[in-house]
């Protein structure tokens, strides 16, 4: 297991670094994204390739081999990721797609990969003459994954006669928290944006006893949101390079003890944020995928050679409110530096979110709010 807590601890890093990127670009805009489907994502792009496209993959995603990338990412989808909903735990759903030109044929080991590590559904389709069809196709997909919440993750013209091989994932988590906010107590408050102006937004209220604190994990699943409030109005980029710099930070941060705190209110918001992620890998130093000649073990044809991916396109959806949150099974624990027993906990002004899986430590979405009312 000593591997597993390796890779898992990696799988947070690989995940905070792009969150500090991301969210350094999109400083103006609610964010909501998943690294662990872009790590998934990156991962099959890695089995098919080979020499220094491979170990560029395996470096950024930290991992010493492919056999090791797979061992975790198959963990990951069989044991954690498993839906919970007959036990009353959340609802699951993370599904692969490869689309294939049906004029190629998958290598047998990338396809055996696929099949098993991956639990990828694998479609032959005719992208030379039917490009809008796959398009669709792959949209309903999506859609039908993640239960309506996202429609349209190829935007239109993305496909076309000269594609040759699309990998999607879907990922959807529905859950209720352990203590529902009475839908009574929601009242309006102000919200204070970047800007300086606020804005009324319904925040939920309890007025049962809150805690922060760090959660076990003995032995069992525990999806956990956690929110990061700075103190003062206008810091939050400031908190987000503390968090993502120093992952350190983020576990010993999190207090091993039982500290109960006053008021407690934060507000409903719901939105969803999409974007295309190659040229910010690209940013991060992953450029030879992107260029010909790297992708080698994916199709049995010479044409392989010259595969190259063109686009990774990305688009997540949250939402909370009083009953719970549509895209994870989450407890609410609050992580804040130092606070003392009794201090209100009113998440007012723009704050950053995770949302985890606490036995490994595996980071499924993270995100920043800026506006509650800006879908």
């Amino acid at each position: 297991m000593a591997h597993l807590d390796e890779s898992s601890t990696n799988q947070a890093k690989f995940s905070l670094t792009i969150a500090k990127h991301l969210f350094s670009k999109e400083s103006d805009k609610n964010v909501v994204f998943s690294p662990l489907s872009l790590q998934v994502v990156l991962s099959i792009i890695a089995v098919g390739s080979d020499g220094p496209t491979q170990q560029q993959l395996l470096d950024f995603l930290r991992f010493k081999s492919i056999d090791h990338l797979n061992f975790f990412v198959s963990h990951l989808l069989y044991v954690l990721l498993k839906d919970a909903t007959s036990s009353g735990g959340p609802h699951l759903s993370f599904a692969n797609g490869v689309w294939v030109e049906k004029t190629l044929s998958l290598q047998p080991s990338f396809k055996e990969t696929m099949s098993t590590d991956y639990k990828a559904a694998l479609s032959s389709v005719d992208f030379r003459n039917k490009a809008i069809e796959v398009t669709k196709q792959v949209n309903l997909w999506a859609e039908k994954e993640t239960y309506g919440l996202i429609k349209e993750i190829l935007p239109q013209a993305s496909v076309d006669s000269l594609t040759r091989l699309i990998f999607a994932n879907a990922l959807y988590f529905k859950g209720a928290w352990s203590n529902p906010f009475p839908a009574w107590r929601t009242s309006e408050y102000d919200f204070h944006l970047p800007n300086g102006s606020s804005v009324k937004v319904p925040f939920m209220s309890s007025n049962l006893d809150q805690f922060i604190r760090a959660f076990d994990g003995k032995n069992k699943r525990q999806f956990s949101m956690y929110i990061f409030l700075p103190n003062a109005k206008d810091v939050l980029l400031a908190m987000v390079e503390k968090v993502a710099s120093e992952f350190e930070f983020l576990e010993h941060k999190l207090p091993y003890k039982l500290v109960r705190i006053g008021e407690f209110q934060i507000p409903r918001f719901k939105f969803s944020f999409g974007l295309e992620t190659s040229r910010m890998t690209k940013e991060l130093g992953v450029s030879l995928p992107f260029s010909s000649g790297g992708l080698t073990k994916m199709v049995d044809s010479l044409e392989g050679q010259d595969l190259s991916v063109s686009n990774i396109f990305h688009k997540s959806f949250i939402e909370v409110n009083e009953e719970g949150t549509e895209a994870a099974k989450a407890n609410i624990a609050v992580v804040a530096m130092c606070m003392p027993t009794g201090i209100d906990f009113i998440a007012d002004h723009p704050f950053l979110f995770l949302i985890r899986e606490d036995l490994t430590q595996t980071i499924i979405f993270a995100g920043q709010v800026l506006n509650p009312l800006v879908g």
